[in-house]
Formats: structure tokens, sequence, C-alpha cells
């Protein structure tokens, strides 16, 4: 019975995954537990940064929005992104950052891309709030680590190549 679900199953031990609200982990097992009189089973993802391992159904991976690494085509699609022009709305910041946490937990690297070109200053721009600064930090680590694991780099050089491809569109 196991044998027959296992061939089906859409991920392996080993492969990377995004989890929208978490960003980049990896399938470190695919286990079955037993629920009451059920048996589930589950994937075990682990999220290095947050420390954090995570048990999703297999049944309801892709509902929850689990999904293989983007594309390299994405990714440019994404670095085009943050070459464009910033659009900043004039609606209330919290009405923003909401959009922006909603964009970010999308897990969609072209969305959370907007946000990181949204919110980059430049040396010579005004200084940001803490809460701006907090959303622009977890928008660029969240792409960050997309990018180093499709290019199969560390997060620090990916987090420099997205830097240098803002400070060059600024």
């Amino acid at each position: 019975m196991a044998q027959a679900t296992a061939e089906t199953l859409e991920y392996s031990v080993g492969d990377y995954v995004v989890y929208p609200a978490h960003g980049v982990g990896r399938i470190q097992g695919i286990e079955t537990h037993a629920v009451g009189e059920l048996e589930v089973e589950l994937y075990s993802i682990t999220f290095e940064k947050e420390r954090m391992t995570l048990k999703v159904p297999t049944s309801k991976a892709q509902r929850a929005g689990l999904r293989k690494l983007s594309t390299k085509d994405r990714i440019k699609t994404a670095l085009e992104t943050l070459k464009g022009r910033s659009r900043v709305r004039r609606t209330m910041w919290s009405r923003r950052a909401q959009e922006y946490e909603a964009k970010i937990n999308s897990g969609d690297p072209v969305a959370i891309a907007e946000v990181v070109r949204d919110l980059f200053r430049a040396d010579d721009q005004p200084e940001q709030s803490y809460s701006e600064r907090q959303i622009f930090q977890a928008a660029l680590e969240r792409l960050a680590r997309e990018l180093a694991a499709v290019e199969k780099i560390d997060d620090k050089r990916a987090t420099q190549k997205l830097e240098d491809v803002l400070r060059k569109a600024a």
C-alpha cells in the first residue's frame, strides 16, 4: 500500500520546495502518522533559517501552495521586476503593509520582487520607517533564498546579487 502511494508523490526526499508562508525548505522525509483511525502520509519539510520543521499532508500539499522551486526563467522575470520603476501607491501605510505581506506570503518570486523593488532605498534616499525596513528585509531574504536554491549559490551571494540589481536600477 505505502509503495503505491510513494510512486505518485510529487516530491521526493532531498527536493527543495517553496511553502508560501515560509519560503524555501527541503523535504527531509515522507512519514506516515496515525491520526485516530486514519493513516496520514506527510511531507516533513525543514526550513534551516527558521530552524523549523513543517509537516504537510501529501494529499493537501498542492492546496497548501507547496510548489517546486521556480524555473530560471521565472527568477529572470523577478530580477527584471527589480529593475522596474517603484510603484508606491499613496494609500495609508497600514493598507500597503498588508498588501506587501500578502505578496510575500503568496510565495510568488515576481510578487516578492515587487515588494523588494517598491521598498528599496538607495543611499541618497530618505530613511525608511522601522516597519518598512522589516517588510523589505523579509521580502529580500525570501527572494534571496529562492534565488540561491535555483542558482545553487549561498544566501549571502544571492542577496548581494539582488542588491546589485537594485542599486544599478536606482
